[in-house]
């Protein structure tokens, strides 16, 4: 049994906002080998579409398909759009186990590492000069 991961974010029509998803797809292949199918799949605005690489996963013969939604809360896409087209594929490729997992905004290790993340702006901000915003840069 082949076990597939598909990441899934929103998109953007700015190529240079997928940035740090497509370093998160990278570093979990790094950390887990090429013998783990992944894709990183899109709502809109970007290639590849949720339906787009799940075929792809198909193709590389998964019979199990994790679906992990790259957003910081279960709203409309996560809760109505995401479920509608988990069926489309279920549909178009019956033999595959599909799962949903939460939303991975939603999960302990996300929530704590905002909570940190915003701390160390803040602090860095108290360092900086009014004038002079930081440069976000700080992960």
């Amino acid at each position: 049994m082949t076990h597939g991961l598909l990441l899934f974010a929103h998109g953007a029509r700015d190529a240079a906002w997928a940035i740090p998803f497509e370093q998160a797809r990278a570093q979990l292949q790094a950390q887990h080998g090429p013998g783990v199918p992944m894709a990183l799949a899109f709502l809109e605005f970007m290639s590849p579409t949720l339906q787009e690489a799940g075929d792809q996963l198909a193709a590389q013969g998964c019979s199990r398909i994790t679906v992990v939604p790259l957003f910081l809360g279960a709203g409309g896409h996560v809760r109505k759009d995401l479920p509608v087209l988990m069926a489309q594929m279920q549909q178009q490729h019956p033999h595959i186990t599909w799962h949903l997992a939460p939303a991975v905004g939603e999960t302990r290790t996300v929530v704590n590492a905002l909570a940190d993340a915003a701390w160390q702006l803040a602090q860095a901000g108290l360092d900086a000069s009014p004038a002079q915003p930081t440069d976000g840069d700080a992960a």
